[in-house]
C-alpha cells in the first residue's frame, strides 16, 4: 500500500519524541525533550502494525581472523509493511533476503517498501554497501516506488579535514582536494556519475528506472555551535529528521572522535522505540535520545584488545598511550555501555558492531554489568520485538 507522508526539515533544535509512558529519563536531561507521538494523517486510522528491529550484520571494518562471520553494520526498523535501514556496512545487503526483508516481487530486488535509510556517519564501514543499494535496487526495478522515492538521511558536509594525528607527523596532501569532505547528498551525487554507465545501461536497455527518481539525498545540518575539531555540545532538543505515518525518526550529535558529524537516531512507533548509537563513546547526548527507549542498540569495543593490540607496536610508550585513547575517545568499552543504557533508562540493550568481531559472546555479555535490563549479544538475521505483544 502507498501510505501518505510528511517530512520534516533536517533542522537543529526541533522537538522531541519518546514513547508516551515510557521509563522515566534521568533527571539531567533537558526539559524541552519531551514525549511526541508518531503523526496520524487526518481522518485516517492507522493500520495494525509490529515494531521490529532486526540486525542485517552486526560486524566491524575489519576482516577478522577467526571471525564469527558477520557482516558489516546495518539494522533494520520494520513497522507493519514499511522498512527502515540504518547503515550500509559491506555485505550487509546480501543478507537482506535470508533476513526475509526483501519484498515478493519476481526477477528483481524487491525493495518497494523502503521508505528511507539513515546514515549514522560517512566512515567506510557504514556506507559501502550504499553504492550496492543504488546500483542492485534499481537495476531490477525493485528500489522504492515510482510515488514514493527512498529517502537517504546522513552528515553533510562538514567543512573542514581532520587534524594529523598523532600530532607532528608530515600533513599529507588530501583526497579530491576541490571537494574533501562531501556529504550525503554530494556522496550520492557523485555516486551516480561513478557508475553512470551501468546506470544508463540498464535504464536504455532494460527499461530500469531512472536512479535520480527513485532516491533523494539529504544531509541533517548540525545544530549551531558544533564544528569539527570541538567538543561536541550539549543539545537542548533532538533534531527532527523524518517522519510519516509509521515513524518519527529523530537525531542527535554523538562523539565519534575526529569524525564529525555524527549521529545517533531514534525511531518512535505506536509499539514503542528504539535507538541506535551509531559510533561513539559514551555520549551525554545519546542518553537524552535513548530517554525510556525499548531498545538501546549500542556499538562496543573492548579496552583490553585495544591496549593488547597497541602494545605490540614499535613506537615509543607516550605514543602507544595516545593511540589507545585516541581509539577509546571514539568508541564505548564494554565496561561502559552497561552504565549508557542504565543511565538512559533503555529496557533492552542490543550490542552491535563489535571491535573485536572474533571475541566470544560471553566477553561481550559483561557489558551488562551496572544494567538491570535485558541484555543481547546481536548476532545477524536476529529479530526482536518492540513493546508489549497485542491481544
Amino acid at each position: 500500500m502507498t501510505c501518505a507522508k510528511r517530512h520534516v526539515p533536517c533542522r537543529p533544535g526541533a522537538g522531541c519524541c519518546a514513547r508516551p509512558g515510557s521509563r522515566r529519563a534521568p533527571s539531567a536531561r533537558p526539559a524541552c525533550w519531551a514525549p511526541r507521538p508518531p503523526p496520524r494523517p487526518p481522518g485516517r486510522p492507522r493500520p495494525p502494525t509490529a515494531t521490529t528491529p532486526r540486525s542485517c550484520s552486526s560486524g566491524g571494518p575489519i576482516w577478522w581472523e577467526g571471525g564469527t562471520g558477520r557482516a558489516g553494520v546495518c539494522s533494520a526498523v520494520v513497522v507493519g509493511d514499511a522498512l527502515y535501514l540504518v547503515d550500509l556496512g559491506a555485505a550487509a545487503l546480501h543478507n537482506l533476503r535470508p533476513a526475509g526483508l526483501l519484498g515478493p516481487g519476481e526477477g528483481k530486488n524487491d525493495l518497494g517498501h523502503l521508505r528511507a535509510v539513515f546514515l549514522t556517519h560517512l566512515h567506510s564501514d557504514h556506507v559501502a554497501d550504499y553504492p550496492t543499494l543504488l546500483l542492485h535496487g534499481t537495476s531490477g526495478g525493485g528500489l522504492g516506488l515510482p510515488e514514493r522515492p527512498v529517502h537517504v538521511y546522513g552528515p553533510g558536509d562538514r567543512g573542514a579535514l581532520p587534524g594529523v594525528f598523532p600530532a607532528g607527523r608530515p600533513v599529507p596532501d588530501p583526497v579530491n582536494p576541490a571537494n574533501p569532505t562531501p556529504g550525503t547528498a554530494a556522496m550520492t551525487r557523485s555516486l551516480v556519475a561513478a557508475f553512470a554507465t551501468d546506470f544508463n545501461d540498464r535504464l536504455f536497455d532494460t527499461n530500469s528506472p531512472d536512479v535520480t527518481t527513485r532516491v533523494r539525498a539529504h544531509d541533517i545540518a548540525p545544530p549551531d555551535g558544533a564544528a569539527p575539531g570541538g567538543a561536541v555540545p550539549r543539545l537542548r532538543a533532538p533534531i527532527d529528521v523524518y517522519e510519516d505515518d509509521r515513524v518519527r525518526v529523530t537525531a542527535t550529535l554523538v562523539d565519534h572522535g575526529q569524525m564529525f558529524p555524527s549521529f545517533g537516531f531514534r525511531f518512535d512507533t505506536d509499539d514503542g522505540s528504539v535507538v541506535f548509537s551509531g559510533d561513539t563513546t559514551v555520549s551525554p547526548n545519546l542518553v537524552d535520545l535513548a530517554g525510556g527507549c525499548d531498545v538501546l542498540v549500542h556499538e562496543v569495543i573492548d579496552q583490553a584488545w585495544v591496549e593488547e593490540s597497541i602494545a605490540g607496536l614499535p613506537v615509543p610508550d607516550e605514543t602507544k598511550e595516545g593511540y589507545v585513547n585516541h581509539m577509546i575517545g571514539a568508541h564505548t568499552t564494554s565496561d561502559q555501555v552497561g552504565k549508557v543504557a542504565r543511565d538512559a533508562g533503555a529496557r533492552r540493550l542490543v550490542l552491535n558492531h563489535f571491535v573485536p568481531g572474533g571475541l566470544p559472546d560471553g566477553r561481550w555479555r559483561r557489558a551488562g554489568r551496572g544494567f538491570d535490563g535485558a541484555l543481547t549479544v546481536g548476532r545477524d538475521l536476529m529479530e526482536i520485538g518492540v513493546g508489549r505483544r497485542k491481544r
